[in-house]
């Protein structure tokens, strides 16, 4: 039977990361959700589109293709920001709800299942995941990573800046009325604050182990 995981968390929390080295351990496929958003917004401002134009962004979202994303250009702050604003669309949230679940249920058949990293995936996108795990850090630490991983790249990006848009981020994914972000009922929650990512890895590693065998 093929394994499905789930992992849940804010910005920076580490979940992408943790998610690759699960998928890496369990032989499954790995979808990072958060790419197919970042692709839409990518899109949009490379199009000049209105960010508040709803049906553009719904037409974005339907051509959306996995296989031919630019994830050098998605990494922007500019995407970033956008990204979790038309996340708040419902019609772009349904278009890409549904590419998700098609390669949640249609995994490659050399793996042993899939792993999804996004918002939703534990409540709304995977309900019947087999694991459900909630990744997350104090925003300050969190704003801290994203940060230094800027800076790689841009050297004047400011802290305090990241910081508040983190935050409002946070505030955008949490209180959206469509898929919010919340701990499904049935995830175990492993913060990351004061955890490296291989101490938290293992951490999800031993929860997944425990539970399937």
């Amino acid at each position: 039977m093929n394994l499905i995981v789930a992992i849940d968390g804010p910005a920076a929390s580490g979940k992408g990361t943790i998610a690759k080295k699960l998928a890496e351990y369990f032989n499954l496929s790995y979808l990072d959700t958060g790419i197919l958003y970042r692709a839409v917004a990518l899109q949009m401002l490379t199009e000049g589109m209105n960010e508040k134009d709803i049906r553009a962004a719904k037409k974005v979202a339907r051509q959306v293709s996995i296989t031919t994303i630019d994830h050098t250009g998605i990494r922007a702050r500019e995407v970033s920001d956008l990204s979790s604003k038309i996340a708040t669309i419902p019609g772009v949230r349904q278009e890409l709800l549904e590419r998700q679940r098609r390669f949640a249920q249609n995994p490659d058949p050399s793996k042993d299942g899939v792993i999804l990293d996004g918002r939703d995936i534990g409540t709304v996108v995977c309900p019947e995941a087999d694991f459900k795990i909630f990744i997350t850090a104090d925003l300050e630490i969190r704003a801290k990573r994203r940060w230094k991983e800027l800076l790689q790249s841009d050297p004047t990006v400011i802290y305090c800046e990241v910081l508040e848009e983190m935050r409002s981020r946070d505030e955008r994914d949490t209180n959206r009325k469509d898929a919010p972000l919340v701990v499904a009922s049935d995830s175990i929650v492993i913060n990351s604050s004061n955890m490296s990512i291989d101490v938290s890895f293992e951490a999800a590693k031993n929860w997944i182990l425990s539970r399937r065998f």
